[in-house]
């Protein structure tokens, strides 16, 4: 009895907490749907304005696209190296491999903004500014670290006895990382993955550093939009950008779900 109390009283906080921090994003949603040319609340009248302006835009399609093209390089490339190095510091596993993921974490905890102008800094003689390779590269390094978390979680439930059977029976050690440990730490993998294109298509302050012309990024043309103007649209394209987070976790969800049944049955 005490039991179930305690469960119904830490359901309720987390959906309480759950609101907190869902609610203020979801005030975009009304302000998209003013008829106004500036930032209120609509007033019993509705319109779709802001969104058809938002996907007649040249402007803003474009910044949508650049953003998709650099946040799937960027999933792509953190999730092969944070794979990488989790299955390395794995197979290693001894003191100084944890010194390594210390170090690989760091853009982690270190400030986006210090992140942003060393990076800055290093990019000016490699003439990486305003670049995609450059803000891909940049977007990749704050990543990595997102997948290399998801994929050494996957590997601490795995059990080295598959290893040492795969490689009992003559496989080398990719054919062995290839059909056994991958296939095992997928769900680590795609986690990371998700993450990583999530950070990447929302990051900003880092964008802010590194682009200036060519590359204009949704995140940055939300900004200027801001900071020049109170555009509506800009909340138009911040429903849209809550819809596509929303579909992604709700197949990330469905997948998972989808597992756990094939797994348990």
């Amino acid at each position: 009895m005490r039991t179930s109390v305690f469960a119904s009283i830490n359901r309720v906080w987390a959906w309480l907490l759950l609101l907190f921090l869902v609610l203020p994003a979801l005030v975009a949603i009304p302000v998209s749907l003013t008829p106004k040319r500036f930032l209120s609340m609509p007033k019993g009248d509705f319109s779709l304005r802001h969104f058809e302006k938002l996907f007649n835009s040249a402007d803003w399609l474009s910044s949508f696209a650049q953003s998709a093209i650099i946040a799937i390089s960027t999933a792509l490339l953190a999730s092969v190296l944070g794979t990488l190095c989790a299955i390395g510091l794995w197979r290693v596993s001894s003191k100084y491999s944890e010194v390594v993921r210390a170090f690989l974490l760091l853009p982690l905890i270190i400030p986006q903004i210090i992140s942003a102008m060393a990076l800055y800094r290093l990019w000016i003689p490699m003439g990486l500014l305003d670049s995609y390779s450059g803000l891909i590269l940049a977007h990749t390094i704050l990543a990595t670290p997102m997948v290399l978390i998801t994929v050494s979680a996957s590997l601490a439930n795995f059990d080295p006895k598959l290893e040492q059977a795969s490689k009992g029976l003559g496989a080398s050690t990719w054919t062995t990382i290839r059909r056994v440990i991958l296939p095992s730490v997928k769900p680590g993998i795609f986690a990371g993955a998700l993450f990583a294109f999530i950070l990447s298509w929302d990051e900003i302050v880092v964008t802010l550093f590194i682009s200036k012309f060519t590359v204009y990024t949704l995140p940055r043309r939300m900004w200027n939009g801001i900071r020049e103007n109170t555009d509506p649209t800009v909340a138009a394209a911040a429903v849209v950008l809550i819809g596509i987070t929303i579909i992604l976790f709700s197949i990330s969800a469905i997948a998972a779900r989808r597992r756990a049944q094939t797994t348990s049955g």
